[in-house]
């Protein structure tokens, strides 16, 4: 699990490897202890199995069930490539899933598919991300990931207590519960998002801005571009799963994954929308830093301007020579004052009948 801050900071893969069969994990420090939960499921019966050891899982022969394996944490690269080799799972999959700099993508398999995505934890702090990859095939369903979340919380629901369609189809339906709830998080941070850019109200002339304002938007704008990237490859795998191109989609489950295509046109469509408005606040912060300044030199001017032929009044009285006519005469000071009091009242006059306040 890795913050939006911190994914640039990770180190890449280093594929120059002398052993091939040996897999690294790209993650940071180990925060997830490894756990594994096992569901065995037909129409009638669902067997449930918690802490699986990975040494009892078998490959999944019986066509009289259906499996899904979950596998929370990736930090022991060994146990995960004994998991997948059981399975057959081609190196390249066992590291993508390992590698979770790896790019969402799709890749279909002699005997399974391969999906990896990036999801996202909602938080009112920080973009939390986390890679989750998927292998699915006729009877089976594997997925990674990177920390235990209640992501799919409800479909476990489901499942025991037989509640809608799960139990009776393939899969790919599970993998369709799970792709929306995935959509369902970047809904969530998404709407987040937006309602941060409301409060911050940048029309309010009264309000001061900070350069920790600034700092959010530009915040907002990569947590939406890291959205918007991570979306468009999922919506690619729907368009293929459209075409009937992946093996492992049931035909009478395409209108399911048609709706997967629809949320993600949605969502982008909703970072587009969202980063018109981010460039639009951004450009606005500078209006009125510019504006504000603009203020401040006016009155500064206003000022200046009033004060300059007083400053010349008071700069020509203010030389000691002794042959100055005004200098013996005695209302010479009270007549100083009064032009004075005439000049600056008739500047403020003139400056607000031009409107400059």
């Amino acid at each position: 699990m890795e913050t939006l801050k911190t994914l640039r900071r990770i180190p890449p893969l280093n594929r120059k490897k002398t052993d091939p069969g040996k897999f690294i994990f790209t993650g940071n420090a180990p925060e997830e202890k490894l756990d594994i939960q096992l569901f065995k499921y037909n129409k009638e019966e669902c067997i449930e199995t918690q802490n699986v050891s990975p040494d009892s899982i078998e490959k999944f022969q019986s066509n009289k069930y259906n499996y899904w394996l979950n596998v929370y944490g990736l930090n022991d690269p060994d146990t995960i490539s004994s998991i997948c080799s059981k399975h057959g799972i081609h190196n390249l999959a066992i590291q993508d899933i390992l590698d979770i700099n790896q790019r969402p993508k799709f890749q279909e398999f002699e005997d399974y598919s391969f999906l990896t995505l990036k999801s996202i934890v909602p938080s009112n702090n920080e973009l939390i991300t986390e890679q989750i990859s998927f292998i699915f095939g006729k009877n089976f369903l594997i997925s990674f990931q990177e920390r235990k979340a209640d992501f799919f919380e409800h479909l476990r629901f489901r499942l025991r207590e037989d509640k809608g369609v799960i139990r009776e189809s393939k899969p790919d339906y599970l993998l369709y519960g799970m792709l929306e709830s995935i959509l369902d998080n970047y809904f969530k941070t998404l709407n987040h998002l937006d309602s941060d850019m409301e409060s911050l109200n940048l029309t309010d002339t009264k309000k001061e801005l900070l350069p920790s304002t600034l700092e959010m938007i530009e915040s907002h704008k990569k947590s939406v571009h890291f959205i918007k990237k991570s979306i468009l490859p999922l919506k690619e795998f729907s368009l293929i799963v459209e075409r009937q191109e992946s093996n492992y989609i049931e035909k009478k489950n395409l209108k399911y994954f048609l709706e997967i295509k629809d949320l993600c046109l949605t969502l982008i469509d909703s970072c587009d929308i969202l980063e018109s408005s981010l460039e639009s606040s951004t450009n606005l912060y500078f209006s009125l830093q510019g504006y504000r300044m603009n203020q401040v030199m006016k009155t500064l001017t206003i000022v200046s301007t009033i004060f300059i032929p007083l400053t010349f009044l008071t700069g020509i009285y203010g030389m000691n020579f002794h042959n100055m006519p005004e200098i013996e005469w005695r209302y010479g000071y009270a007549a100083l004052w009064l032009l004075i009091i005439l000049i600056f009242t008739g500047m403020v006059l003139y400056l607000k009948k031009m409107k400059w306040f």
